[in-house]
């Protein structure tokens, strides 16, 4: 009776039966971790390829503080439930990566037109023709992130992960999923209140009143300095 007991108190506490490892499986910790640690990773390679390309560094970020980037934060945890569980070859992560990547990055851009009336892909009118050049090369750049995180970033982040302590762990996730919510608002709004200012919408209250002195054009150029309003050039 006692050992039944104990293993149907092990199945529904997972934390016990896992020895206190803090946030194990596919979690909500987890994911956020994963979707952190993309936007980093996303910001930064951006930066690199735009030295290489350009021979100089700029912003790539897309929040407003940190060197963040959620659009790559958000294909990181898309790549993990995708292909989480999925008896794959390298060569169908690739293909898998290439297509979700291609078709993420679509959906992003028409979510940044639609919501803020900014672009900030010169080939967003084309990411679904891979007969395109841009488009296909970034799909096919989507493809070898996709393979790489999949294959080599994502085993590494999740035994560090799980290796935090649980109490501190949960306690600093808080935190830090606090902190991001905010920077998103913020950023948000920031470039909301631009596009509104384009369009010649006047401030009619405090918080316009503060975005416009504290984020205006010449800083918001300097954060997203390819980010444009279609038409505008």
């Amino acid at each position: 009776k006692n050992k039944y007991a104990g293993a149907a108190f092990l199945a529904k506490n997972p934390a016990h039966a896992a020895g206190r490892r803090f946030a194990t499986g596919l979690c909500f910790y987890k994911l956020f971790w994963i979707f952190l640690v993309g936007c980093v990773i996303g910001c930064l390679v951006e930066m690199l390829w735009c030295y290489l390309n350009e021979g100089f560094f700029e912003s790539r970020q897309g929040l407003i503080y940190g060197p963040f980037s959620p659009v790559y934060g958000l294909g990181a945890v898309l790549f993990t439930l995708v292909m989480t569980g999925l008896a794959f070859q390298q060569l169908h992560h690739l293909l898998v990566s290439a297509v979700v990547g291609a078709l993420f990055e679509y959906v992003c851009s028409w979510v940044q037109e639609m919501a803020f009336g900014t672009v900030s892909w010169e080939y967003s009118n084309e990411p679904l023709n891979l007969t395109a050049g841009p488009a296909f090369l970034f799909a096919v750049m989507w493809g070898v992130l996709g393979l790489v995180f999949y294959e080599a970033v994502l085993p590494f982040l999740e035994r560090h992960i799980e290796r935090l302590p649980v109490k501190a762990g949960t306690i600093i996730t808080w935190i830090l999923i606090v902190l991001m919510v905010l920077d998103i608002v913020i950023s948000a709004a920031a470039v909301r209140r631009q596009t509104d200012r384009h369009n010649g919408v006047p401030s009619t209250n405090i918080i316009t009143e503060f975005l416009d002195n504290h984020y205006p054009d010449s800083f918001l150029k300097l954060i997203y300095p390819n980010m444009e309003q279609p038409g505008r050039g």
